[in-house]
């Protein structure tokens, strides 16, 4: 497994490439100090990592701008938000912007590699202070792949507006889908409103929750770009 660690803390780094090496021996893991070394990292190498692992204050570009960078740089890896800034907003937004988990850095080293075990099995990890007030309620495992279609069949969704569902959730741009789809842009914008509608959720990260409600989910296929 390849995994890119992309925080301007050498502890943090030293801290999450012990644990990664800890669960699996073969685990490689490459560490950058900020995005701008992090786009270069990952323009030289082919093919993508595994997982990238995001912290959102980077000394070159803070906040949720570091996270569409990364995404626009390698868009089918996918990435995993690692921050102190845990407020509900802010993992709502890093959802939404197509990031496949997010971590807060408060969280038990055992919680975070099961987290990011359902990442790289095709899920979605949502921490518990996203779903309920209290802090300490057991973490939620949200959007794990199940193979089960059939609650979207249900709902009247064709295969093909499932297929840009399951890419949508994935956090792929409407261009790559578009592009592994072999449609338009545009037809990918009436098949993820359709599915979004029949789902009555708004945004990608509803729908993730959605899914893992109604016992729906998808194989863990990583979509050629």
């Amino acid at each position: 497994m390849q995994v890119l660690v992309v925080d301007d803390h050498p502890l943090i780094r030293t801290g999450v490439t012990a644990m990664l090496s800890r669960h699996d021996g073969n685990c490689t893991v490459t560490e950058s100090p900020d995005c701008q070394s992090a786009i270069a990292l990952l323009a030289a190498g082919s093919p993508p990592p595994d997982l990238i692992l995001l912290d959102l204050n980077l000394p070159d570009c803070s906040g949720l701008a570091a996270l569409e960078a990364v995404r626009e740089a390698c868009p089918d890896a996918p990435v995993v938000v690692l921050s102190g800034n845990d407020d509900k907003a802010t993992i709502l937004d890093a959802l939404n912007l197509g990031a496949m988990g997010f971590i807060p850095k408060s969280m038990n080293p055992e919680l975070v590699w099961s987290a990011l075990g359902l990442v790289l099995a095709g899920g979605v990890y949502v921490p518990p202070q996203v779903l309920t007030d209290r802090g300490d309620a057991p973490p939620r495992r949200i959007g794990q792949p199940s193979g089960n279609t059939s609650a979207l069949a249900s709902l009247g969704l064709t295969e093909r507006q499932i297929d840009t569902l399951r890419m949508l959730v994935k956090g792929l741009p409407n261009k790559t889908i578009a592009r592994n789809l072999g449609i338009s842009e545009a037809t990918v914008k009436v098949y993820v409103s359709a599915a979004l509608r029949a789902m009555n959720v708004t945004s990608r990260t509803q729908a993730v929750i959605w899914l893992s409600q109604n016992g729906a989910g998808f194989e863990d296929k990583r979509e050629a770009v």
